[in-house]
C-alpha cells in the first residue's frame, strides 16, 4: 500500500476540512481523550490577551481557541480559516452573535491585516497544514505589534522508543480507525499522523520561530510529550 501523501497542498488540505466540519469537534475530543480544551486555555493564558487589544485566532476551525480568547477578555478577537464551512460552524457556536468576534476567510500565508495589527497570535492544531510554515511564521510575526505574544499549539514527533512506538501505534492505527466509524473519513484521519510524521520536533520549530524574528522563544509539553506549545514575543 502506498503511503498516505501528507503534503500540505492548499486545495487537497482545503477539501479535506471541508469534509469533516460536522464531526470535527467530537473527534478532537476523541483523539485527546478531552484534553484539548485544557490546552487551549493555557495557550490563551500563555499569550496573555489584553482588554483593550486585539487577539487573532489563526486557522481557527469551529472556533474553540477563538471562544476561549474572548472569555480570557480579548477585546477583540478574530478569527481566520481558509475553510467557509468551518467558519459557518463557528458562527453557530457563537449565538447571539457577540461583536467583540469576527470570522474572516482568509489564507495564513497571506493574512488579510495590516502590519502590527494584534497584540497576541494564536493557532492550534493549524500550522502542520501551511503549504509553507516559514512563511506562516513570518506573517505572524509581521501582524504582532513590538511586544505581542505568539502561541502554537500543535502535535510534534516523538523520538523517545517506548513512547514514540505507542505514539505511532496509536495515531496511525487508532485514529484513522475512528476517523472512519466516527466522521465517516479515514483518509482525513491518516493524513493527521502522517503530517504530524513531517513535521519539525518542537526543538527544531523553537529554532524556526528564533530564526523569524521572534525573541524569548519557549515549549513545553503535553500528553507525554505528543504535544507541544510554543511562546514567544515579537
Amino acid at each position: 500500500m502506498p503511503a498516505m501523501d501528507a503534503s500540505p497542498d492548499p486545495t487537497r488540505v482545503r477539501a479535506m476540512f471541508g469534509r469533516i466540519v460536522e464531526r470535527y469537534d467530537m473527534m478532537n475530543r476523541l483523539m485527546t481523550l478531552g484534553r484539548d480544551r485544557a490546552w487551549r486555555r493555557t495557550t490563551v493564558e500563555a499569550v496573555a490577551p489584553r482588554t483593550d487589544g486585539r487577539a487573532l485566532d489563526l486557522g481557527c476551525g469551529t472556533g474553540d481557541l477563538a471562544l476561549e480568547l474572548t472569555r480570557a477578555g480579548a477585546g477583540t478577537t478574530i478569527g481566520v480559516d481558509p475553510v467557509s464551512g468551518m467558519l459557518e460552524a463557528a458562527r453557530r457556536k457563537l449565538y447571539p452573535e457577540d461583536a467583540r468576534v469576527a470570522w474572516v476567510e482568509g489564507d495564513a500565508l497571506a493574512l488579510p491585516f495590516a502590519d502590527g495589527s494584534f497584540d497576541c497570535v494564536v493557532s492550534a492544531f493549524v500550522m502542520r497544514n501551511v503549504a509553507d510554515l516559514p512563511r506562516a511564521l513570518a506573517e505572524q510575526h509581521r501582524v504582532l505589534q513590538p511586544g505581542g505574544r505568539i502561541g502554537i499549539l500543535e502535535l510534534t514527533p516523538l523520538t523517545f522508543p517506548v513512547v514514540g512506538q505507542l505514539f505511532r501505534l496509536y495515531f496511525h492505527g487508532i485514529v484513522p480507525l475512528l476517523g472512519r466509524l466516527v466522521a465517516g473519513d479515514g483518509a482525513a484521519y491518516s493524513y493527521l499522523p502522517a503530517s504530524v510524521d513531517r513535521f519539525p520536533a518542537a526543538d527544531r520549530l523553537a529554532a524556526m520561530l528564533d530564526r523569524a524574528g521572534f525573541k524569548v522563544v519557549r515549549y513545553r509539553r503535553f500528553m507525554l510529550g505528543t504535544v507541544a506549545l510554543h511562546v514567544a514575543q515579537r
